[in-house]
């Protein structure tokens, strides 16, 4: 039987108008940060017009010799490209008519008040618009402790503002930690399974999931370029058990390049992929359009737009209209709509700065011919 028209296509670059030289240029250099040792491992994977052009993996899984070799299915801890998928959930009960965007988080946690919290809405939850901060001043001690989220949700539910809601933008996790914390309360179900029941199985990532969902860390690739680890670092850090399987939901979540494309078309295909149909057309428009024009801060419901002014690594190549996320481990995902062209690259460099992430994605933008 033919692929559903909306579903992943393999072919040549040449058939959907991608220069083939173009996309080289773009894998070699990551294939020569790999080489240089500025990174030990990284997958890219570029689609255009409903069709994957370039799926590659260079390094491998761990930075000691010997170490199993990566793959284009390598599976990578995201980071912060765990938020818009967080935002994904919450949209799928907007859809349903379970919550509104307008509606003040207090509502769904009633604990949430005093001090302009009641002022706080859902929207600005997703927007960064809330005033909570990126992390909560025991972030150390709790991780230290081996705190349970709920811990988290605690420590955010409590927090300090830093400005009256939606009069000001500044990048926050722990907004995004009472969403999902929302979503548990108003589905009945973890974060976690809510998204692999409604997102994760319906698109067939079957290399995703919030935490390690049965995966093996070892099986993963490793984050950062170095083995060397102290205490803390064996404890609570990127790499330890307890942080990798957490399911943290603005960074606890693990994909593989190809996996992301996949989300990344359902979000192109207006909410659809093969049979399953995610999100409506008029959720995604509002997860791709600017929520923050009065702030000037450009930011969707959980993706970042071209002209965002933090973490923005898709290069400057991309058109108008393009969405995305970065993860401090040294990822970014992409989607340029008017190009109909989308990047996934996964790196393990550790709270980079980007650099690399915007020539690769400059390449692959200046790869398309028409």
């Amino acid at each position: 039987m033919p692929a559903h028209p909306t579903t992943l296509a393999h072919d040549s670059p040449s058939a959907v108008e991608v220069s083939s030289a173009g996309l080289d240029r773009a894998a070699a250099i990551l294939e020569a940060a790999v080489g240089a040792g500025e990174i030990t491992a990284g997958t890219m994977t570029v689609v255009r017009r409903n069709t994957i052009i370039l799926s590659r993996g260079y390094g491998r899984l761990r930075p000691e010799e010997g170490a199993p070799t990566v793959s284009p299915d390598s599976v990578f801890l995201l980071a912060s490209i765990t938020k818009p998928v967080t935002a994904c959930a919450v949209m799928l009960l907007v859809d349903r008519g379970e919550l509104s965007l307008d509606d003040p988080v207090s509502r769904y946690i009633p604990e949430f008040r005093g001090w302009d919290r009641t002022a706080i809405h859902v929207r600005h939850l997703l927007s960064h618009t809330s005033g909570l901060p990126d992390m909560l001043p025991r972030n150390t001690e709790l991780r230290r402790a081996h705190a349970s989220l709920s811990a988290f949700v605690e420590g955010a539910v409590h927090a300090r503002l830093l400005f009256h809601p939606d009069t000001d933008f500044r990048y926050q996790s722990k907004g995004i930690l009472l969403a999902a914390e929302i979503v548990e309360r108003v589905s009945g179900k973890r974060l976690r399974d809510f998204e692999e029941e409604e997102i994760f199985a319906p698109l067939g990532m079957a290399h995703s999931a919030l935490g390690l969902g049965g995966m093996e860390i070892a099986d993963t690739v490793w984050c950062g370029t170095s083995m060397k680890e102290d205490e803390d670092d064996r404890r609570f850090g990127a790499n330890s058990p307890y942080w990798r399987d957490m399911g943290h939901p603005w960074g606890g979540m693990h994909s593989s390049a190809p996996d992301l494309a996949v989300l990344l078309q359902m979000m192109l295909n207006a909410g659809e992929y093969g049979r399953a149909r995610i999100l409506s057309p008029a959720a995604v428009e509002a997860m791709v359009s600017d929520r923050n024009q009065h702030l000037r801060a450009p930011w969707g419901l959980g993706w970042a737009l071209r002209d965002s002014r933090v973490w923005n690594y898709f290069g400057e190549l991309v058109s108008p209209g393009t969405f995305g996320h970065v993860g401090a481990t040294g990822t970014v995902a992409w989607a340029d709509p008017g190009r109909q062209l989308s990047c996934v690259i996964l790196t393990n460099q550790m709270v980079g700065q980007g650099h690399l992430l915007r020539r690769i994605s400059n390449a692959v933008a200046a790869s398309v011919d028409i």
